[in-house]
């Protein structure tokens, strides 16, 4: 089959590969009709995600056709429409068992990495790094989907797959960054990030009860997406202080709720900006906080920080006395999609959401090379990739 292969920083490649198998009696084979470039995608394409391998197949937001089925999986069939959650969950353990489908206990194979470095095993994910499992992704014709018989949803034939796909992962982080927001009626929420996840957490946002969203970011098609799908105010962090501006825009006190929806690649601007690209090249600290740090600051007090991009490593120079003075709550975590994705699945059945807004470009798997290019340097007003087999 082709399949994207990670050979390095900004290189990736579609090469022949070998079909997946069967391998396991709970595992199921999907042959893909639509995957797409996450944001988090980025940050491997970057080469900012340790323990990838030249040849790894990556990807993981990902709907398809089952086509083969072990043994064990009863509740699916061939020829099956699915789309199959981003995180991979075991379905029995204590975390799969209250919903916190990105702790599994089980589906790291690999969890003796995470354990040195994070103190514990939290789940694989597709196509996201050795220390995430080692799972083959799903930018491919063929994926193999192991504990087939939890987690996966089935979705009906009539509708495109723009309009489902991104239950994949992209709608349950915002949606759930939203949530942990605990958002009461009246509140003020902002979202760093007008990406395809900050964009459906402004959408979650308004549905939980928020008075007011604000969005920043410095891409004017990104912003406007935002004004005009999202119904956002918006804020350019290059034209203003999103700090100040945030303050201005709300008496002095700062949003109830922030949301970081931009992890790791975070941008800033002036001397702060230099300082963590610089020592992100040099890998004295494997991440930039930068939206981090402006949350914490422009948070009202007793406010929320919910953190859904993606971080992987170490951070530096944070105002944590910003944080403990103000009584801040955080609140965090790789997104437990098999939590959320039935209700998501509902509310786009139901007419209540259409998110096939984001996509701005689709483009023949073939082609994926090209999709990270414009995708990482924002060419062409690209917000969101979707590829086809």
């Amino acid at each position: 089959m082709k399949a994207v292969c990670w050979h390095g920083a900004n290189d990736v490649r579609v090469e022949t590969v070998p079909d997946p198998k069967i391998l396991n009696p709970r595992d199921a084979i999907i042959k893909i009709t639509s995957t797409a470039i996450c944001g988090s995608d980025l940050h491997i394409y970057g080469g900012y995600i340790p323990t990838m391998q030249k040849g790894d197949i990556i990807g993981h937001e990902f709907m398809g056709e089952v086509v083969d089925v072990g043994r064990g999986v009863h509740n699916l069939k061939i020829g099956d429409r699915v789309v199959v959650p981003s995180t991979i969950g075991c379905g029995y353990c204590n975390y799969c068992q209250r919903d916190m489908w990105s702790l599994c206990d089980n589906s790291n194979p690999k969890g003796w990495m995470e354990e040195k470095l994070y103190g514990n095993i939290t789940s694989a994910i597709y196509g996201y790094s050795h220390l995430l499992g080692g799972y083959a992704g799903a930018q491919a014709e063929y994926v193999r989907v192991p504990f087939a018989d939890v987690g996966v949803v089935k979705v009906p034939p009539e509708l495109p797959d723009e309009m489902l796909l991104f239950i994949s992962d992209a709608i349950p982080t915002g949606y759930m960054g939203a949530e942990f927001c605990d958002i009461q009626p009246g509140d003020t929420v902002a979202v760093w990030g007008c990406g395809a996840v900050g964009q459906f957490a402004m959408i979650s946002a308004y549905m939980m009860g928020a008075e007011r969203v604000i969005a920043i970011d410095r891409f004017p098609e990104r912003l406007e997406m935002a004004r005009k799908f999202a119904k956002a105010e918006t804020i350019n962090y290059e034209d203003v202080d999103a700090g100040e501006a945030l303050k201005e825009m709300t008496g002095g006190r700062g949003p109830d709720a922030c949301i970081d929806a931009v992890g790791l690649e975070a941008h800033g601007v002036g001397l702060e900006d230099f300082y963590d690209q610089t020592k992100q090249k040099l890998r004295l600290e494997t991440d930039r906080p930068h939206v981090l740090r402006q949350m914490m600051v422009a948070a009202r007090k007793g406010g929320t920080l919910s953190i859904m991009g993606v971080y992987g490593g170490f951070v530096d120079k944070m105002p944590f006395g910003a944080a403990i003075n103000k009584a801040l709550t955080f609140r965090m975590g790789q997104m437990h999609g098999q939590k959320y994705m039935h209700l998501l699945l509902n509310m786009i059945l139901d007419g209540k959401l259409d998110p096939s807004f984001v996509v701005t470009h689709k483009l023949p798997l073939e082609q994926a090379p090209y999709g990270y290019e414009i995708f990482q340097q924002k060419k062409d007003n690209c917000i969101k990739v979707v590829l086809k087999p």
